[in-house]
C-alpha cells in the first residue's frame, strides 16, 4: 500500500453520485496529473449514496492507496451540501473541486497548481461553451440574469466550482456557515481575487448525467434565495410603487370631483392598489425578517455520513 503524509499539499475533492464506469479512470487520471507537479497530495472522493457499486470500487482503491480517501453520506444531500461537506473536510494548503465524469479536464490540475504557487488565491475554470438544448440554454442565461439584478455579489459564468482554491479561502467559506451553500457565489463573497481559465468542455466519460431541466432548475433556484438578500427585497419595492400609483388614483378621484364628475372609479381602484401596496408591503417586510433570522440561526450539518475510509482518528 501506498502510504499518505500527514499534512498534503493538495487536496482533489471528487463528489460522485453512481460514477461506477468514472471512479477508478477519473482516479488514475487525477493522480497522473499531480504527480506531473511533485506536490504531496490527498484525493477525497465523497459519495452521495450510490445505488450502484461506486463505493466499493473506491473502497478497493482506498484499500491500496492510502493518498485516496472516501466519504460515503447516509443519503443523497444534494448537489450543494454533499460537494461542499467535502472541501471542507480536505486538509491541504490548496483544495481542488472536481466532477468524477471528466466534464471537469484533469489535464488543467498542473496549471491550477502552477498559478497558485504564484499567489493566486482562486482559480476556477470556465467552460467556453456549452452544449445543452435552446430550453435549457435560455434557462441558463436567464438564472445568470436574475443573479446579476438581485444577487448581493456576481456569480462568473460558466464557472461550475471547478478549480483551485487556497486553505484561506475554503476556511474563509466555512466560516460563513451556509447551510445551503452555493459554493462558487461564496468564493466571490469571501472578496479573494478569481483568476479564470477558459477550457472547451469535453464529453461525459460514461455513465449517464445526473442533470435534468428540474434539477438544474432547483439548483439555479437555491442558489439565487441563497446568495441574494436583494430577491427578499422585491415585495418591499412592488408595495412602494403601487402605493405610490395608490396616491396618484386618490388625487384622480379629488380631481373629477372637483369638475363634477363621479370619482367612483378612482377611488374603486385606489382602495384595490392600496390593499395590493400594503400586502407587498408586508410580505417584504416578513421576508427580510425571516432572512435576518436565518443569518442567526445557521447551524444545520451539510450532511450526515455513513463510513469514512483512509482519515486518521483526529480528521
Amino acid at each position: 500500500m501506498l502510504k499518505k503524509t500527514s499534512a498534503p499539499e493538495i487536496s482533489i475533492v471528487i463528489p460522485c453520485l453512481n460514477e461506477e464506469e468514472n471512479a477508478r479512470a477519473i482516479c488514475d487520471a487525477v493522480i497522473a496529473e499531480v504527480e506531473k507537479t511533485g506536490c504531496s497530495f490527498e484525493l477525497i472522493f465523497i459519495d452521495n449514496c450510490s445505488s450502484d457499486q461506486t463505493v466499493s470500487i473506491i473502497r478497493s482503491i482506498c484499500h491500496r492507496d492510502d493518498r485516496v480517501k472516501l466519504i460515503a453520506n447516509t443519503r443523497n444531500f444534494g448537489q450543494m451540501r454533499s460537494p461542499t461537506h467535502g472541501i471542507y473536510q480536505a486538509k491541504g494548503r490548496a483544495v481542488i473541486n472536481m466532477c468524477a465524469d471528466f466534464q471537469d479536464p484533469p489535464a488543467l490540475i498542473p496549471e491550477f497548481i502552477r498559478r497558485w504557487h504564484e499567489g493566486a488565491k482562486i482559480v476556477l475554470g470556465v467552460r467556453e461553451t456549452e452544449k445543452s438544448g435552446s430550453v435549457l440554454t435560455a434557462c441558463r442565461n436567464a438564472s445568470y440574469a436574475l443573479q446579476r439584478k438581485f444577487g448581493d455579489y456576481p456569480i462568473i459564468p460558466n464557472a461550475t466550482g471547478f478549480g483551485l482554491y487556497d486553505a484561506s479561502v475554503v476556511r474563509a467559506v466555512e466560516a460563513l456557515n451556509e447551510p445551503e451553500p452555493f459554493f462558487r457565489a461564496l468564493l466571490v463573497e469571501t472578496g479573494f481575487p478569481i483568476e479564470t481559465i477558459a477550457f472547451k468542455r469535453p464529453e461525459r466519460a460514461g455513465g449517464k448525467t445526473k442533470n435534468n431541466f428540474f434539477s438544474l432548475l432547483d439548483f439555479a433556484l437555491s442558489g439565487l434565495a441563497g446568495s441574494s438578500r436583494g430577491l427578499l427585497r422585491v415585495p418591499l419595492y412592488v408595495g412602494f410603487v403601487t402605493l405610490s400609483v395608490t396616491v396618484l388614483s386618490f388625487v384622480g378621484a379629488i380631481w373629477t370631483a372637483l369638475h363634477g364628475l363621479s370619482p367612483l372609479m378612482w377611488l374603486f381602484a385606489g382602495l384595490l392598489e392600496l390593499q395590493f401596496g400594503l400586502l407587498f408591503l408586508f410580505f417584504g417586510l416578513v421576508g427580510v425578517q425571516i432572512r435576518a433570522i436565518s443569518d442567526r440561526t445557521r447551524g444545520t450539518p451539510l450532511v450526515i455520513e455513513r463510513e469514512r475510509v483512509n482519515f486518521t482518528e483526529d480528521e
